[in-house]
């Protein structure tokens, strides 16, 4: 479902971890990988060379990129290279849209900071702003990476972000024979004091049910295998709690796209999970028209 896979690239640990978690990825999709440098114009970059101008973050991006190709040659993966200027998220954003990338995988925010270029704000950007599926993985001492995913953690609040995401997520986990854990979460803070027991609170577990179910109904159409879970608490908490208690090897949601104007809870709920789950999340944006 994969053709061609993005990956930013700046040669520190995290990223090479995420370059050979995203080789994995195209080896079992038949992919090509695209790795893309981007020398950041926004810095102080320019120094003078024997009396020529040169500029040093797209020298180091030429080194770096060498570097990425030698591990790509050592994997047997098809790939390109390129390095390029620009303001790193919106040139990532741009270039994927601009030559039909499907998919974008890049390191983000760990305890420790593990890039220089390519964590916290820009991965979030990118997050936020690509209409292309982006794969965050973030990578800390204590953590794996495991691939194909056999278990993989579905949020949906059965919005039309929640929804479009899912369907993207029942055609990978029917593609890799994988299980959905399929999650949604009556966040009772929202609903103000005393309302659990309400008419508006079981209202609201009324429709977390129904989002769950909507779901499952087109994974059982795909023969994918889903365990069903209807939680009360914070989403970002339960969906973390989710994940270790399943042992799920993937989180998979919407977002609201790059142009949207209606914040919803669940495109926030994403930037707050890929700044914090222990496994890699692939967003998918639902495009506002």
């Amino acid at each position: 479902m994969y053709d061609d896979v993005l990956v930013p690239y700046d040669g520190s640990d995290g990223a090479a971890e995420v370059l050979h978690h995203a080789s994995q990825l195209a080896l079992w999709a038949d992919a090509e990988i695209h790795v893309l440098y981007v020398a950041d114009t926004t810095r102080d970059s320019v120094t003078v060379v024997e009396g020529q101008t040169v500029d040093a973050l797209v020298q180091e991006g030429e080194d770096t990129i060498e570097e990425a190709e030698r591990t790509l040659d050592s994997l047997g993966v098809a790939y390109d290279t390129d390095v390029v200027q620009g303001n790193p998220a919106p040139t990532i954003v741009d270039y994927a849209e601009e030559f039909d990338q499907d998919l974008i995988v890049m390191p983000t925010h760990g305890r420790e900071g593990l890039s220089r270029y390519l964590i916290g704000s820009v991965s979030e950007k990118v997050v936020r702003l690509s209409s292309v599926p982006v794969l965050s993985v973030r990578m800390q001492q204590d953590e794996s990476l495991e691939f194909p995913y056999e278990r993989i953690l579905v949020p949906t609040d059965g919005s039309e972000a929640a929804t479009r995401a899912a369907t993207h997520l029942v055609q990978f986990a029917a593609a890799s024979d994988a299980t959905l854990h399929v999650l949604s979460v009556v966040d009772d803070d929202g609903l103000g004091v005393d309302l659990r027991a309400t008419e508006s609170g079981e209202e609201s577990e009324a429709a977390a049910r129904e989002a769950v179910d909507a779901v499952a109904d087109e994974a059982a159409a795909h023969d994918v295998e889903v365990v069903e879970h209807v939680e009360h608490g914070s989403p970002v908490e339960e969906i973390l709690d989710g994940v270790e208690a399943n042992d799920v090897h993937a989180v998979g949601m919407g977002t609201t796209g790059r142009r949207g104007t209606d914040r919803i809870l669940l495109g926030s709920v994403a930037e707050k999970t890929v700044r914090s789950a222990p496994v890699p999340v692939l967003t998918v944006a639902n495009p506002a028209e």
